[in-house]
């Protein structure tokens, strides 16, 4: 495992209030200047400029679901870089941001721009925090959600390892609540899970476990090993990298 990319998301990185959860954040920069002392680049997938923006700024007047996305996400992705900008600071480590959309990822000029932007970042030691660049992309051409973005950089940047954070441990035979049901440890390139899939979205993001059964099905085949699990865990980046046969989670085997 030399490059992972890690994705965290919304439901990771926010409170019940809908606010960014400052502790949360904090502890995903410890784990990951953890990796990166141990040798490991690291791309941060991060979502939670919605609820950073959302606890800046009271709006005493009706904004519609775009203008509140672009509104938050414009206020909150200068508050969630300069948290990043500041927590990896205390480690002497460096971080750039990297916005983009989805037509980015079209063969051609922008999408070999991009990946060299994340690659000399990368040999200059500087960790990139990618998210999509919420205040010019129109839904018609969103990302589904940041899995589908994370999927697309880890192949982009041929990356080792995708690990998809979510807020529960991984895939289960069941409902995850249910005593009876299991987790999956392992999926072997091929395994069709789908009925074991709810389909139902994520609190505060737009993805879900089905987002990231799609994600990881599809980077699986790319040829790269995929990781779910729960960023709710004490170093959980550690455990995986470190006690993976002992932590929980769903790994997408190649």
């Amino acid at each position: 495992m030399k490059r992972i990319v890690v994705k965290v998301g919304s439901n990771v990185l926010t409170r019940k209030d809908g606010k960014l959860d400052m502790t949360r954040v904090s502890a995903l920069v410890d784990q990951i200047a953890e990796l990166r002392k141990n040798g490991k680049e690291v791309i941060l997938v991060s979502s939670g400029a919605m609820a950073s923006g959302r606890g800046e700024l009271k709006v005493d007047h009706d904004l519609d679901s775009v203008e509140q996305r672009q509104l938050f996400s414009a206020l909150g992705q200068a508050k969630l870089i300069g948290l990043y900008y500041d927590l990896f600071r205390e480690y002497g480590m460096h971080v750039g941001q990297v916005l983009t959309m989805k037509e980015n990822f079209q063969p051609g000029e922008q999408y070999e721009n991009q990946k060299a932007c994340m690659t000399v970042m990368l040999e200059n030691d500087v960790i990139p925090i990618v998210n999509e660049n919420d205040t010019v992309s129109v839904t018609e051409l969103m990302f589904t959600d940041n899995d589908e973005l994370s999927g697309l950089i880890a192949q982009m940047m041929k990356a080792d390892t995708l690990i998809l954070l979510s807020n529960i441990d991984g895939i289960y035979t069941g409902n995850p609540d249910d005593s009876t049901s299991r987790l999956i440890n392992r999926v072997e390139p091929g395994t069709d899970l789908s009925q074991y899939i709810q389909p139902e979205k994520s609190a505060f993001g737009r993805g879900g476990m089905h987002s990231k059964y799609t994600t990881a099905s599809k980077i699986q085949q790319a040829g790269i090993r995929v990781i779910i699990a729960n960023g709710e865990r004490d170093d959980i980046l550690i455990d995986l990298t470190e006690r993976a046969e002992t932590t929980p989670h769903t790994e997408f085997a190649v």
